[in-house]
């Protein structure tokens, strides 16, 4: 991305972002220490915009410079994935290799009455939905029956077990970093740095 195209993107992301809070130019001014013509003459391009108003802008739009001058495209938006098999599922990662949100999303294929990973015991919760088949979440001494188009939501210092029931099955699910490693230990551990 060019340093003008990166202008422009900084421009109509502080427009939009003083619009969506309902101010006016003056007001905007008056929160970033600018004037009024300033900010107009930033908005419109009439004016490079110098770090230290960017700061102040940003700060008074409550984000973060980084924010503001992130890239516009293609790549921080698509996501490509291909599938891994591990623990008897198919794995599709749908979420970036390091989610700022520290999470993993991702779609599984389970195969009939095999356990991902075990019972298994951690911090957090764990999300999932059924996109096809029958799922038995085994929660301690239960097992709960989750019907394709249902959802789980559960604590994970609960002993939990997920497993297709009846054929194969298909799931979306969020696990947290905790989970992650807990359920794809080998997946993590490729993740870890080297030191």
């Amino acid at each position: 991305m060019t340093q003008s195209n990166v202008d422009a993107v900084v421009r109509q992301r502080v427009r939009a972002l003083r619009l969506a809070r309902g101010w006016t130019l003056e007001t905007l001014a008056s929160r970033a220490f600018v004037s009024i013509s300033t900010l107009s003459r930033i908005e419109t391009g009439q004016r490079r915009i110098a770090l230290e108003q960017l700061v102040t802008i940003a700060q008074a739009l409550g984000t973060t410079l980084d924010q503001l001058v992130e890239p516009d495209d293609d790549e921080d938006v698509v996501i490509r994935p291909a599938a891994e098999s591990m623990n008897g599922a198919t794995l599709w990662l749908l979420s970036r290799e390091q989610d700022r949100r520290g999470v993993m999303i991702a779609k599984m294929r389970l195969q009939p009455d095999r356990e991902l990973g075990g019972l298994q015991v951690h911090p957090g919760y764990e999300w999932f939905t059924v996109l096809r088949g029958i799922i038995h979440l085994q929660l301690g001494e239960r097992t709960v029956v989750v019907d394709e188009g249902q959802a789980a939501e559960f604590s994970t210092m609960t002993p939990h077990a997920v497993r297709a029931h009846g054929g194969p099955a298909e799931i979306l699910t969020i696990l947290d970093r905790e989970g992650n490693q807990a359920h794809f230990p080998r997946r993590s551990a490729e993740k870890e740095p080297t030191g």
